[in-house]
């Protein structure tokens, strides 16, 4: 295990992506007009420890149930890709209810931490080398912070039309993103 910091600056953009922390600022901002305030200390120390967590625990617990992280990794280029999809033609695929308060449920989980979040850890676990991935998640847990904690002044500075513009973009970047990890997984099934 050594720090590299290419495999860093990719784990950390392809988090990012999958976070999609700006994409969600409209979320955001409505669940702090619903509750009155956002914690965003406890919503980014949860996420961060859930995804540490499953980056140690989520291949073990992939192995008792008898699937492999290949197998894993491919089903999460799915998710990946429809995620995407999402992202550039503005639609839903999967819709969660938003509960009422704005506590660690559902910021820390799922809107941070969520199934798209995990599955992309476990996918980078099969390329990169897990101390890269913590370093990704620690820099993507503070970007988190600050955008929980200033999202009024984002929203503000971007507008709706800055925000939905990086929301496509990240889109294209995790379109491409799941075609790779497809690929780069879909050969070691078959080996």
């Amino acid at each position: 295990m050594k720090l590299d910091i290419r495999e860093i600056g990719t784990a950390s953009m392809i988090l990012f992506a999958v976070i999609d922390i700006i994409g969600s600022i409209p979320i955001i901002i409505d669940l702090k007009k619903k509750a009155g305030h956002i914690q965003s200390e406890k919503a980014s120390i949860v996420a961060g420890i859930l995804m540490v967590m499953f980056l140690f625990v989520g291949a073990e617990i992939l192995n008792l149930i008898g699937i492999d992280v290949n197998s894993f990794a491919v089903a999460g280029s799915f998710i990946l890709f429809f995620l995407a999809l999402e992202m550039i033609l503005g639609i839903t695929l999967y819709k969660d209810e938003t509960p009422e308060t704005s506590a660690v449920v559902p910021l820390a989980f799922p809107l941070i931490a969520g199934a798209g979040t995990m599955t992309t850890l476990l996918s980078l676990r099969s390329e990169y080398d897990t101390i890269n991935i913590i370093v990704a998640i620690v820099i993507n847990i503070v970007f988190v912070y600050l955008v929980l904690k200033s999202s009024g002044k984002i929203e503000h500075f971007l507008g709706k039309q800055g925000i939905n513009v990086i929301r496509k973009i990240f889109g294209v970047i995790l379109l491409a993103i799941a075609v790779k990890l497809f690929a780069a997984n879909i050969q070691n099934l078959f080996k």
